[in-house]
C-alpha cells in the first residue's frame, strides 16, 4: 500500500509541474507577442526554403549557364590551387568535386617558326601583285621581251596585246620606270620571277620579230613550199639571230603572213592603174543597158515594181500635203520660225504654239480626221476634241477686209464677242480669235493688202 500511494504522489508532482510548465511557456510567449506588437514588429512567417520548378525564359536560360559555366571554372580554380598547395582535400571537398568537374582548357600550341616563315612568303607575292597597280607580271615581261626585240617603243606600242589597253605614253613611262625606279623595278623583278614556267613560255612565244629575223624569213622565196624542216634548218643557220623561243612552227606562220602581204623579197606589189584605166561605179551604171534588163524581167516582176511606184508615188502626193503641218511643227520646238509675212501670205493666225499661214483667199479652220482634209488643223495647237471638223472659214473680200463665218456647233470669240452657227464676222489687224479655248492672234500683211485694194480700185472704175 505505500508503494501504492506513493506512486500516486509522484505522478500528481509530474503533472503538476508540466501544467505548470506549459502555463510558463504561454506566459513568456504572451509577453514577447505583446513586446513584439508594442514595438511594431511582425513576427518572422515560417516558409519552405525549396525552389519552385518553372519554365525559364531564353534570357534566363542564358545567364543561368553563363553562371554555372563560371562557377564551374572558378571551383576548378580553387581545387587546383589546393592540390599545389599540398594539403589533401577533405571527404566534402572530394564530394563537391566529383559533383562539378572542371572542364579543362586546352593549352594553345606555340606556333613553330617554320610555319610563320612560310606564312611570310605567301603573303609576299600577294603585296607584291597589289603594288604593281594595272601592270601585271605577264604585261612587264612581255613588254622587255617586245623592246628587246625591235627597240621601238612605238612599235611595242602597236604590236604587243596587253592584259588591258595602254597608250604610247602609258607604256613609255612603265618602260622609264622599269629602268630607272629602284621600288618598281625590283617589285616587278620579284613578280616575275614567280610566274609558272608554262606562262613564261607562252609570253616568250608572243615576242616580236626583229628586224633582223624577218630579213631571213624574206630570202624564202614566194614560189617555193617551204616545209617544217626548212625552218628548223634556218633556226639550226642563224641560232644567234633568232629569239631563243623561236620554233619551226612560229617561223612558217609568220613568213605565211609576210607572203600574204607582199613583204618577201621576190614579191612587188603591183601599182594601182592610173588614168582613165580605172573604172569607177557611175561608169559601170552607164555601160548597163536598161532595155535588156527589163526585156529579162518576168511579167510579175513588172507588175509588182509598178504596184510599187504607185504606192511611193501616193506617199510622196501625202507628205507634200502634210508638209506644213510638219514646218509648224519643226517652227513650234526649234524656236527659230520665218518672218511672219512674205510675200505670197496674206495673214497669220498665230498661236501659242504654232502659227498658220493664211496663202490664200479662202481656208478652212477645224479638226483633221482621215476623211475630212482642212487647211488649218488646230489640234496642232492643243486639245481640240471640242472643235468641230470644220468649225469656220476665214475668207479674204476684193476690197481686202477679211470675214470669219462659224459653221461649227460650238461659237467663235471674236475680241470677246460670240459669232454664233451660220454668223460671220469681220477680222481686223491684232484680232483675238478664241475657238473652245484655244486662242490665236490675226495678223494681217498690210503690205500685200494696200496692193490688192489698189489694184481693186484700179478694176472698180472701168
Amino acid at each position: 500500500m505505500d508503494k501504492d500511494s506513493q506512486g500516486l504522489l509522484d505522478s500528481s508532482l509530474m503533472a503538476s509541474g508540466t501544467a505548470s510548465r506549459s502555463e510558463d511557456e504561454e506566459s513568456l510567449a504572451g509577453q514577447k507577442r505583446a513586446s513584439s506588437q508594442a514595438l511594431g514588429t511582425i513576427p518572422k512567417r515560417r516558409s519552405s526554403s525549396r525552389f519552385i520548378k518553372r519554365k525559364k525564359f531564353d534570357d534566363e536560360l542564358v545567364e543561368s549557364s553563363l553562371a554555372k559555366s563560371s562557377t564551374r571554372v572558378k571551383g576548378a580554380g580553387s581545387v587546383e590551387s589546393g592540390r599545389c598547395s599540398g594539403s589533401e582535400p577533405s571527404s566534402s571537398e572530394k564530394k563537391k568535386v566529383s559533383k562539378a568537374p572542371s572542364t579543362p582548357v586546352p593549352p594553345s600550341p606555340a606556333p613553330t617558326p617554320g610555319l610563320t616563315k612560310r606564312v611570310k612568303k605567301s603573303k609576299q607575292p600577294l603585296q607584291v601583285t597589289k603594288d604593281l597597280g594595272r601592270w601585271k607580271p605577264a604585261d612587264d615581261l612581255l613588254l622587255i621581251n617586245a623592246v628587246l626585240q625591235t627597240n621601238d617603243l612605238t612599235s611595242v606600242h602597236l604590236g604587243v596585246k596587253f592584259s588591258c589597253r595602254f597608250t604610247l605614253r602609258e607604256v613609255q613611262e612603265r618602260w622609264y620606270a622599269l629602268l630607272y625606279d629602284p621600288v618598281i623595278s625590283k617589285l616587278a623583278c620579284q613578280a616575275m620571277r614567280q610566274l609558272h614556267p608554262e606562262a613564261i613560255a607562252a609570253i616568250q612565244s608572243k615576242a616580236l620579230f626583229s628586224k633582223a629575223e624577218e630579213q631571213l624569213l624574206s630570202k624564202v622565196g614566194s614560189t617555193s613550199q617551204p616545209t617544217l624542216e626548212t625552218f628548223q634548218d634556218l633556226l639550226h643557220r642563224h641560232p644567234d639571230a633568232f629569239y631563243l623561243a623561236r620554233t619551226a612552227k612560229a617561223l612558217q606562220a609568220h613568213w605565211q603572213l609576210m607572203k600574204q602581204y607582199y613583204l618577201l623579197e621576190d614579191q612587188t606589189v603591183q601599182p594601182l592603174p592610173k588614168g582613165d584605166q580605172v573604172l569607177n561605179f557611175s561608169d559601170a551604171e552607164d555601160l548597163i543597158d536598161d532595155s535588156k534588163l527589163n526585156s529579162l524581167l518576168p511579167f510579175h516582176f513588172t507588175s509588182e515594181l509598178t504596184v510599187a511606184d504607185r504606192r511611193q508615188k501616193r506617199e510622196i502626193r501625202q507628205l507634200e500635203q502634210e508638209l506644213h503641218k510638219w514646218q509648224v511643227l519643226v517652227d513650234s520646238i526649234t524656236g527659230m520660225s520665218s518672218p511672219d509675212f512674205d510675200n505670197q501670205t496674206l495673214a497669220v493666225l498665230r498661236g501659242r504654239m504654232v502659227r498658220y499661214l493664211m496663202r490664200s483667199r479662202e481656208i478652212t479652220l477645224g479638226r483633221a480626221t482621215k476623211d475630212n482634209q482642212i487647211d488649218v488643223d488646230l489640234s496642232l495647237e492643243g486639245p481640240a476634241w471640242k472643235i468641230s471638223r470644220k468649225q469656220g472659214v476665214i475668207k479674204l473680200k476684193n476690197n481686202g477686209d477679211f470675214f470669219i463665218a462659224n459653221e461649227g456647233r460650238r461659237p467663235i470669240y471674236i475680241d470677246g464677242r460670240p459669232v454664233l452657227c451660220g454668223s460671220k464676222w469681220r477680222l481686223s489687224n491684232n484680232s483675238v480669235v478664241e475657238i473652245a479655248s484655244l486662242r490665236f492672234v490675226f495678223l494681217i500683211n498690210q503690205d500685200l493688202i494696200a496692193l490688192i485694194r489698189a489694184e481693186a480700185a484700179k478694176i472698180t472704175p472701168q
